[in-house]
């Protein structure tokens, strides 16, 4: 019983601090608040976690490894690089859609610590595109895409796919759209990304 009130009290504290973090970033939450958000004193947060940026690191933590597994399986699949590209943008717009808070969560995480990457590198299912470079080299070598380098590609498929969410206001003021016309859009880049970045590597 003891164990399940932990746990239950470290959700409340993950989810306070998650929403404090998002809104006003690492330097300007204040532990008081996470406290307060999660109904606890300030105390029973110390005893949690003893320090703003031990918590931060915990909320990065957890929603990088909602994030992680998804890229992970994608680029240690079998399937050849146009259905990886296709399995990719359609599996992560679909997961964001569903997590909005985490493109702009990792990247204001990375800008503050770009040394954090470092530790999280050693971590189980931190992605790896070994596999998916020898895939692109061997697809290049036997003609079925074009030249082009793995990590070159990668970036393309990242960019393409994270940029909509993390410019989401800047986006919808350029195209004059509201929320509805925005999701509709969001929607339409599971094929729409997929086909221009085949399209771009591929014979003819």
């Amino acid at each position: 019983m003891r164990k399940t009130k932990d746990e239950n009290t470290e959700e409340q504290i993950l989810d306070a601090a998650k929403s404090i973090f998002q809104s006003k970033g690492m330097d300007g939450a204040r532990m008081q608040e996470i406290a307060d958000k999660a109904g606890i004193n300030k105390a029973m947060l110390h005893y949690y976690y003893r320090s703003k940026q031990m918590l931060f690191e915990a909320v990065f933590k957890n929603a990088f490894s909602l994030l992680a597994p998804q890229l992970n399986t994608i680029l240690n699949d079998d399937s050849l690089i146009e259905e990886k590209v296709r399995n990719f943008t359609s599996n992560y717009i679909t997961f964001i859609v569903k997590h909005p808070y985490l493109p702009n969560f990792i990247i204001q995480e990375l800008n503050r610590n770009p040394d954090f990457m470092l530790k999280m590198k050693g971590t189980n299912g931190f992605p790896n595109i070994e596999k998916f470079k020898k895939q692109v080299q061997y697809e290049v070598e036997n003609n079925i895409i074009k030249p082009i380098s793995a990590e070159q590609l990668f970036i393309n498929i990242m960019a393409l796919n994270i940029f909509p969410f993390v410019a989401k206001p800047l986006i919808m003021v350029f195209t004059n759209t509201d929320d509805d016309a925005y999701k509709k859009l969001i929607e339409d880049r599971k094929t729409e990304v997929a086909d221009f970045i085949i399209n771009s590597i591929k014979h003819i």
